[in-house]
């Protein structure tokens, strides 16, 4: 497997929330994590197939990102593995932006906003892989 180069990462208003969300809406797996003494999170990387995202809380601090509105695109196993997890994510209280549909370009796939409005999106189109 290819080394992932491109990380992507997100703010949260509430990034042990986040954490908690993303286990229960797609089965995403803590990586490492680093809380501050109020039990904050300064950064954390989340584990999906081998690739990871990072995340923390947002701040005022002039170095940290920008919240919300984000965007991950994750590359599913099997389309029966995208019907499974967008049930797991709409159970979840996901907000579907793209219901399940299977694309002019040969993906089935789904796209949902977490809680703070980040856009996750899941389909069986690998961009890493030559067809």
């Amino acid at each position: 497997m290819p080394h992932q180069t491109i990380i992507p990462s997100l703010r949260y208003d509430d990034a042990n929330e986040a954490i908690r969300w993303l286990k229960e809406a797609f089965g995403i797996t803590e990586h490492f994590v680093v809380r501050n003494d109020e039990g904050g999170v300064e950064h954390a990387r989340l584990a999906w197939r081998g690739s990871i995202v990072m995340l923390g809380d947002a701040t005022d601090d002039v170095h940290s990102l920008p919240q919300h509105h984000g965007s991950i695109s994750m590359t599913a196993e099997s389309a029966e593995q995208v019907d499974e997890v967008f049930a797991r994510a709409v159970a979840a209280g996901a907000t579907v932006i793209q219901p399940l549909t299977d694309t002019a370009y040969g993906s089935h796939a789904f796209t949902v906003a977490d809680y703070e409005g980040n856009h996750w999106h899941l389909g069986t189109y690998d961009p890493l892989v030559d067809e």
